[in-house]
């Protein structure tokens, strides 16, 4: 059992600087003494308790945990932040594809992404009367009424889950994409 809340506690740790920063306090706090046994005292009934509020969890745009995960897992903003002016194309390409390939798993694993249509792009299909246009953007020469006959451009891309973190930190942090790194000497 103490194993595996170690192993838990090591990821808590390493992945949020707010849960770090609270073991750091736990294990730098004074050791406070037990209470000496009382021999075979009569425990005393404890009258009714009033319901205690828990404080508010602290809020985070679900957009921030979005964009903190992409960072964290693909290193993405500091690479959209990164002025390419003085690398080479090849420097470019070889950070790109592993920023491409971290992120493209992040994504999988949040929102397990799939085609809106399964129809290859190019191929001549239908629009009904009555389509949702939250599954279709039509373009062109948008005129009359449907059923509409076009060309597939690109296929869409739907969630079929979503499943961001949890944000545990403060309110303090709740707009921070990335922390500060400091290294101690």
């Amino acid at each position: 059992m103490r194993l595996f809340l170690a192993i838990r506690v090591f990821f808590l740790v390493l992945f949020s600087g707010a849960i770090g920063q609270r073991v750091r306090q736990a294990l730098t706090a004074p050791a406070t003494p037990r209470p000496a046994e009382t021999p075979a005292a009569k425990p005393q009934p404890k009258p009714p308790s009033k319901p205690v509020a828990k404080p508010a969890a602290p809020v985070r745009s679900e957009a921030i945990t979005l964009l903190a995960t992409l960072q964290r897992e693909a290193r993405f903003v500091d690479f959209i932040q990164e002025p390419l002016t003085g690398y080479s194309d090849a420097q470019i390409g070889a950070v790109s594809r592993q920023v491409h390939h971290d992120c493209h798993a992040t994504l999988t694993r949040l929102f397990e992404l799939q085609p809106v249509l399964d129809e290859a792009e190019g191929a001549a299909i239908e629009i009904p009367a009555g389509f949702d246009a939250g599954r279709f953007r039509l373009t062109g020469n948008v005129v009359g009424e449907p059923p509409f006959h076009g060309k597939l451009m690109h296929h869409g891309w739907q969630a079929v889950k979503c499943q961001l973190p949890a944000w545990s930190g403060s309110q303090a942090a709740a707009q921070v994409v990335a922390p500060a790194e400091v290294e101690l000497s």
